[in-house]
């Protein structure tokens, strides 16, 4: 695991670069390096890492299931550099977690936490879920460049964890819309209104009448939320400025389910 760290430098102490520092983070970078599969390249990783504190890596650009980043070598222009993953299938994550009773945790993700029942949906698992090409000479399917690359992501990774959504072809607002549509559908479907029609049954024979159920106030969390520290919070955990208010959307229909 590479961890910061810190070494002297012209008689001064200067930080040094760390990756796969959170759970997210390592499993992402023990995948690609095969550490499971026991095709890990000790020399190629020790100059990768090497290339990954002395910042060989630019432009880095994070989109759906792509990442691209030029890496400088030992040529005189950089290697283009392209990760491409398997796109995660949202309905079958969705139906994964409430199996699990998990959903819960799309929120702990929202607020910048790394819960162990999504990672072990989202996260690659095998080297066949992530396709890499360099231009560099190297016909290495894991080149130096390639694991360079790898780095810059995990280190994202560890920074926000929404990172890795956006890595493997999907968003936390896309998430939450399709948990929220299913759970929907459940509570409108044949079972809830066969529920609702059901009649009451005197199981102990006393007819005695129960008195009506509390009507409590019905409140608006996000309303109630100073909307400001809000916004500031949702920022804090990855999600994108412009996604604020279709999160706070999302937010509020959960909450309105919770209400119903």
């Amino acid at each position: 695991m590479s961890r910061g760290s810190e070494r002297r430098v012209s008689g001064r102490l200067t930080s040094t670069r760390g990756f796969g520092l959170s759970q997210w983070g390592r499993a992402f970078v023990d995948v690609i390096e095969g550490v499971h599969s026991g095709d890990a390249d000790r020399r190629r990783i020790t100059q990768a890492r090497r290339y990954f504190r002395d910042h060989h890596a630019e432009r880095l650009a994070i989109s759906d299931a792509e990442v691209t980043a030029a890496v400088r070598g030992s040529q005189l222009d950089p290697f283009e550099v392209t990760l491409t993953m398997r796109p995660v299938d949202v309905p079958t994550i969705i139906a994964l977690l409430r199996t699990r009773d998990a959903t819960g945790d799309l929120m702990a993700l929202a607020r910048g936490e790394q819960p162990a029942a999504v990672g072990e949906l989202l996260l690659p698992t095998e080297s066949a879920d992530i396709a890499a090409n360099c231009t560099c000479p190297d016909e290495s399917p894991r080149c130096i460049h390639v694991l360079c690359v790898a780095y810059e992501v995990a280190a994202e990774i560890d920074r926000s964890a929404v990172t890795l959504l956006t890595v493997m072809g999907t968003d936390l607002a896309t998430l939450l819309s399709s948990a929220t549509e299913v759970s929907q559908s459940r509570d409108d479907g044949p079972s809830s209104r066969e529920h609702a029609s059901a009649p009451v049954v005197d199981f102990y024979g006393t007819n005695a009448v129960l008195p009506p159920l509390p009507s409590p106030p019905r409140l608006n969390p996000l309303m109630d939320l100073d909307p400001d520290a809000l916004r500031k919070a949702l920022r804090a955990s990855g999600v994108a400025p412009a996604d604020v208010g279709e999160t706070l959307d999302l937010l509020d229909e959960l909450y309105e389910r919770l209400r119903a």
